[in-house]
């Protein structure tokens, strides 16, 4: 029997009366196999491929079948615009089957709300941040709204994983779950992304249901691509106008500015032209759609608004000023055209820059190679789960951390989060009066309050802030425009230089406290850090794309002359560079260049890793390279110092991080970074900023400690989150000094007693493992006389305890570079006093000319002893620890006893410089 015999028969005669349709498409055809057998879905098809009637219909048979007590299907758009876009047509499906929608975002009236709330709709349309609206409101009953809610459709699921929003919406689709009485289906809809599979492991949540990808087999599709060159904005307007011509095109710009110039110049060639972006007014925007949707000789000009799946008729063309930044994108935006029998789907790039030819080519040749990016799913957002906890005190009367924790750690985005975190965190925020705690649940605290109290707590909703803008002015504070956020970043006083309105500006000052730019025009010859539009985080693949053709000879075919010629011209001037690798060095004028081709992030990565080292250089990366001056600086210094940092134990090392957050603007992180603790913040600096990993990676030739894995099944049951029972672990692999003396402490009764009992030691061997790159505590490793502990610092989420013991100078700690643990417990407000530090012992007694004075070196010169340190970059979050890991630790630690021994058991005073140590 096919699908569509299978839908209700009400349905079936509609979809080909009304809708005068004879047959479904392959893609609705397996999607509504899927989902009428009750599956999860990740739906890949096309733009006007058919994925929104392939999710609806079995949807709305289902719901005729079985008719819902309230709302019975939510449908999910990233953007309002989205939603109003689909309003029409998912309210013809309803209506032609005698159902109902209803559209819920922040424009829909007050009035029309409450009715909504006293009638439901069995079909809901909304956004993410209205879903917080409707769950935290007092004004409605969330439970019989959704007690009877079957299955969630999320439109252009790849817009939102992987993101805050995507946190954000996974943790509102969770909480909406538990007040389902049934385990809600769950759909995700998609024209482009890279990896499905891990998509589809993201979405399924708590859901039990069997889950599938449907992805029909595409037929091979006609292209028609074309590449071109002009040097000035208005003869690149003009060609675009004359392809335009006849023709009903959109064309995407990359910022609202040059929207509003291509979109002049044209109308001064004589085309009817409409402007579409962020800052036209909603009815502007709307007034837009609909003149050109009539229409047949006519160009939207656009940002990205008009990427996202909204319908504007069947196009003849695509139309982009320079290159958007991912293949993705650029699928996206082709895939508005070729809809019309015969019709060949196409985009015709009109690239200002040499640049901007060069990317349009690598955009087309990954495309052409089937490689679209991946979106990687997050495990530990921060930012999203503090905004979950403020959002969860302020609905009804609170919530209990064991309610909240149970509903937090269900969603993939958290999962990376352990109990002990989240516990040390929300004693942080009621300390700090983020939350308060009234008769064991939390509410919102005054500090919160405050912050994002004002009209009802609006801005508690959402999860992003608005882009932040900076004025550019002249020293005669002359205002010459504006640049966004991430720009003004990048830039430099006294170094950078860039382009506004067609001029070059050198940056005297940047006041973040204003916001402002203080510029002074560029002297005659000085090149611009960046061109004439603003710069974009290329991926890593897409920049080693582009300098795979620059070391090619090849010229495309779809290349104009003009093009053909920029593209000769950026491999004359960068062949000799595009090394793979770590890249290669230019001697410049006045600075080195340390050509990449990594990307966008790694670089800024890079840049911050060499300012560690070298804080007198001044460092400009981009996307390509990165630029280092510095007073006498020479080639010898800038590969001594790559050297330095392709070594693994830097990108360990815990004044990087520090730096970075001492260095970046406050603002840059989230709206809820008044909220973090020090610890949090850090780690979301590395997160959202920085490619830490990848840069680690791209350097270093291997990849870094993997964190926990999100495509895993929930765990049944998590040791992390109840404190496993003390138990002595089961004998390592490998021999190590009084292996039967190990004790393993996971509970708070087994910690207290372990402290009761090192009060009473004198010398104690301490060490600590943590996760790479974040620096999360994992294990704490003791050892004295008769024991050596291992404390599970993921389950003891108290260590307060130890504070007094680790602060006692009575109490000899004998630690191996003991500056890593200090900065590492200075987190959780411990703090070590009466240090014995065997490195510096080293030092002293050997001095320089003896080779290493790592842990490994010093004891196979003193003791004999070769350690194995394979385990030290393992994943130490793991739970169990495996035996190797356990011996490793357990080593660690008591070896530092025998080290005290053998150094003649210094003491904190012997190790003023000015004290000569026994046998120096």
């Amino acid at each position: 029997m096919s699908i569509f015999a299978r839908l209700s028969p009400r349905l079936q005669e509609a979809i080909v009366a009304r809708l005068g349709w004879t047959s479904l498409r392959p893609v609705q055809e397996l999607a509504g196999e899927a989902l009428l057998a009750g599956k999860n879905a990740v739906v890949l098809a096309p733009t006007a491929g058919g994925k929104t009637e392939a999710a609806i219909f079995p949807t709305l048979s289902l719901l005729m079948e079985h008719p819902a007590d309230g709302v019975g299907a939510l449908y999910i758009a990233p953007i309002k615009a989205l939603l109003n876009n689909q309003a029409e047509r998912l309210g013809t499906y309803t209506e032609m089957v005698g159902l109902r929608r209803f559209v819920w975002h922040g424009d829909t009236p007050s009035a029309d709300r409450t009715r909504f709330v006293r009638e439901p709709a069995e079909l809901l349309m909304t956004t993410p941040e209205s879903l917080e609206v409707m769950l935290v409101s007092q004004r409605v009953d969330a439970t019989r709204l959704f007690r009877d809610l079957r299955i969630v459709i999320i439109d252009e699921v790849h817009a939102l994983a992987g993101s805050d929003r995507g946190a954000h919406l996974l943790s509102v689709v969770e909480r909406i779950a538990r007040l389902s009485q049934h385990d809600v289906q769950r759909v995700g809809l998609s024209a482009t992304v890279g990896n499905p599979a891990e998509i589809l492991v993201w979405l399924q949540g708590t859901s039990q249901r069997e889950a599938t990808i449907v992805d029909p087999p595409k037929q091979p599709a006609k292209r028609q691509l074309l590449v071109s060159h002009r040097p000035s904005l208005p003869e690149l307007a003009r060609d675009a106008a004359r392809v335009a011509r006849g023709a009903k095109s959109l064309f995407f710009c990359q910022t609202r500015s040059m929207t509003e110039a291509v979109a002049e110049h044209m109308r001064s060639a004589g085309t009817t032209v409409f402007v579409h972006h962020s800052a036209i007014s909603r009815e502007e925007r709307q007034l837009a759609e609909e003149k050109f949707t009539t229409g047949s000789d006519a160009c939207i000009v656009c940002t990205s608004t008009l990427e996202l799946g909204i319908d504007v008729g069947d196009l003849d063309r695509v139309l982009q000023a320079e290159a958007p930044d991912t293949v993705s994108s650029f699928l996206q935006r082709m895939g508005r055209t070729g809809r019309r029998a015969g019709q060949a789907a196409n985009t015709s790039f009109f690239c200002e820059t040499a640049e901007g030819v060069l990317q349009a080519i690598a955009l087309v040749e990954l495309a052409r190679e089937g490689w679209v990016e991946d979106v990687t799913p997050q495990a530990r957002c921060w930012p999203v789960f503090i905004h979950q906890l403020l959002a969860m005190s302020l609905a009804s009367d609170g919530v209990t951390f064991e309610d909240a924790w149970q509903q937090l750690q269900c969603v993939p985005d958290f999962r990376g989060i352990h109990r002990a975190e989240a516990e040390r965190l929300v004693a942080w925020m009621l300390r700090d009066r983020s939350l308060i705690l009234l008769d064991g649940r939390l509410l919102i605290g005054p500090k919160a309050e405050r912050r994002y109290g004002r009209r009802n707590f609006m801005e508690l909703y959402a999860v992003f802030s608005s882009p932040q803008t900076y004025t550019v002015e002249t020293t005669s504070n002359q205002p010459l425009g504006t640049l966004n956020q991430g720009f003004v970043d990048r830039l430099v006083e006294g170094v950078s230089c860039f382009l506004l309105s067609g001029r070059p500006w050198a940056v005297l000052a940047i006041r973040h406290d204003d916001r402002r730019i203080i510029v002074e025009p560029a002297p005659r010859g000085r090149q611009p850090t960046w061109g004439g539009m603003l710069p974009q985080f290329l991926g890593e693949r897409l920049c080693a794309k582009i300098r795979d053709i620059i070391a090619a000879a090849d010229v495309p075919q779809y290349l104009t002359a003009e093009a053909a010629d920029a593209l000769a011209l950026q491999r004359a001037a960068m062949g000799a560079f595009a090394e793979p690798g770590r890249g290669s060095i230019e001697d410049a004028e006045g600075e080195l260049h340390w050509w990449t081709f990594a990307g966008g992030r790694i670089n800024h990565t890079l840049r911050y890793a060499l300012g560690a080292l070298h804080s007198g250089w001044k460092i400009i990366p981009d996307n390509f390279l990165i630029k280092i001056r510095g007073e006498g600086i020479t080639r010898r210094d800038l590969l001594e110092a790559i050297d330095a940092i392709a070594e693994p134990e830097f990108w360990a090392n815990e004044r990087l991080w520090q730096d970075i957050a001492d260095t970046l603007p406050a603002y840059r992180l989230s709206k809820f970074q008044p909220l973090m603790p020090a610890w949090v913040e850090r780690e979301s600096l590395a997160s959202y900023l920085l490619d830490v990993g990848g840069a680690a990676r791209w350097l270093t030739g291997r990849a870094p400690t993997r964190l926990p894995d999100l495509a895993g099944p929930a765990p049944t049951e998590a040791p992390i989150l109840e404190p496993t029972p003390a138990t002595e672990p089961p004998q390592p692999e490998r021999e190590a000094p009084g292996q039967g003396r190990v004790r393993w402490i996971a509970t708070s009764a087994d910690f207290l007693a372990m402290c009761d009992k090192l009060k009473r030691e004198t010398v104690l061997g301490f060490d600590v493992e943590t996760t790479m790159y974040t620096h999360i505590l994992c294990l704490m490793q003791i050892a004295c006389a008769d024991a050596v502990y291992l404390v599970d610092a993921l389950s003891v989420t108290d260590l307060a305890p130890i504070a007094p013991i680790l602060s006692d100078p009575a109490i000899i700690k004998v630690i191996h570079n003991a500056t890593f643990e200090r900065t590492t417990l200075k987190r959780y407000d411990l703090v070590i006093d009466g240090v014995v530090d065997t490195l510096v012992v080293s030092r002293r007694l050997r001095g320089k000319n003896v080779g290493s004075h790592s842990l490994k070196a010093v004891c196979a010169r003193e003791l004999g002893l070769e350690m194995d340190k394979a385990d030290q970059t393992s994943d130490w979050t793991q739970r169990p620890l495996s035996p190797s890991q356990r011996a490793y630790a357990a080593l660690d630690a008591e070896i530092l006893l025998h080290l005290h021994a053998h150094f003649g058991g210094p003491t904190p005073e012997t190790l003023n410089p000015q004290t000569r140590l026994p046998g120096s």
